[in-house]
C-alpha cells in the first residue's frame, strides 16, 4: 500500500487480490456539533449534545460547522473506522475544554473568534497524533444562545448591560461638557479675583501715599494745611447736598426746611 500514486502506468489485479479506493481529497466534508439546521427548523433540539458548560457555571447552547478534507489518504481510508466520528468527537471535546476557561459574556461578545481559532489549531494537532489523514479547513460556531429555561433571563442581564453602558455614556457626555465649562468660570473667577487684589493694593498705596504726604505738609503747617484739608472736604460734600442760604438778617421761610425733612 502506496500513501501517494507515483505518476506512470498502474496496474492492478481484479478483486479480492486488488483493489482500488477512490477519494476526492480536495472535496470538502461537513460535520454539524450541536445539532443539524434541518432538526432546529423541524424543532428537533438535542439539548444535551447543543450545550456546553462556561468557566462561570453557565450553561449555553452552541451550534458549530467543522469543515475538513482529506489530507493523507492512506491513513484516512484505514488508520480509523468512522473519519466523520473521530473529527467529531475531537473537535467537541476541544470546543469543551475551551468553552470551560472562558466567561459565558466573553463567549457571546468578544471572544467567539479567538474561540474557534484555538479549537481549529489544537483539534489539528489531536487528528494528526490519531494520524486519521484528516486537515481541518475551518471551525465556524454558527449560533450560541442561551438554554430556552433561561433565555428571558438572559435578555435582561443583556438590557441592563445596555442600559448601564447607555447611561454611563451620558454621565460621560455630561462630564465633557460641565468640566470645561466649570474650569473656565474658576479661571475665570480667579483672574477676577487677581484684577481685584491688585487694584485694591494699588488703591492702598496711593492712599497710604497721599496720606504720608499730607502728614509731611500738616508737619511743616497744620493750620494751614487743615484749612485746606477742610475746604477740599467741603469742595466734595457740599456739591452732593441740596443747600438753603440765608441771609443773616434776612426771614427764613420754616416751610422749606419741612419739605425737605419731609422727603
Amino acid at each position: 500500500m502506496e500513501p501517494r500514486v507515483t505518476p506512470g502506468i498502474h496496474y492492478a489485479l481484479p478483486w479480492p487480490v486488488d483493489r482500488v479506493f477512490k477519494l476526492k481529497v480536495q472535496q470538502l466534508q461537513r460535520q454539524v456539533i450541536g445539532g443539524e439546521a434541518a432538526d432546529l427548523v423541524l424543532g428537533r433540539t438535542q439539548p444535551i449534545v447543543s450545550q456546553f458548560l462556561t468557566g462561570d457555571q453557565n450553561i449555553i447552547s452552541m451550534r458549530t460547522v467543522v469543515q475538513y478534507s482529506v489530507g493523507v489518504p492512506a491513513d484516512y481510508l484505514f488508520q480509523a473506522a468512522n473519519v466523520a466520528q473521530t473529527t467529531a468527537a475531537v473537535v467537541e471535546a476541544e470546543l469543551a475544554r475551551r468553552i470551560a476557561r472562558a466567561d459565558v459574556d466573553a463567549i457571546l461578545t468578544t471572544e467567539k473568534l479567538a474561540i474557534q481559532d484555538a479549537v481549529l489549531g489544537a483539534a489539528q494537532q489531536r487528528l494528526n497524533s490519531y494520524g486519521v489523514g484528516v486537515k481541518l479547513s475551518t471551525v465556524n460556531i454558527e449560533s450560541v444562545t442561551a438554554p430556552p429555561e433561561a433565555a428571558d433571563a438572559f435578555r435582561d442581564v443583556a438590557s441592563a448591560r445596555a442600559d448601564t453602558a447607555r447611561i454611563v455614556s451620558q454621565a460621560q457626555s455630561y462630564a465633557n461638557d460641565l468640566l470645561p465649562r466649570a474650569r473656565g468660570e474658576a479661571q475665570q473667577m480667579l483672574e477676577g479675583a487677581e484684577g481685584y487684589r491688585s487694584s485694591r493694593i494699588n488703591e492702598s498705596m496711593g492712599d497710604a501715599a497721599r496720606f504720608s504726604a499730607l502728614a509731611a505738609e500738616y508737619a511743616k503747617a497744620p493750620q494751614v494745611t487743615g484749612q485746606r484739608l477742610y475746604i477740599e472736604a467741603l469742595e466734595q460734600v457740599l456739591p452732593k447736598i441740596r443747600k438753603v442760604i440765608v441771609e443773616p438778617n434776612g426771614n427764613l421761610d420754616l416751610s422749606i426746611i419741612r419739605k425737605d425733612s419731609g422727603r
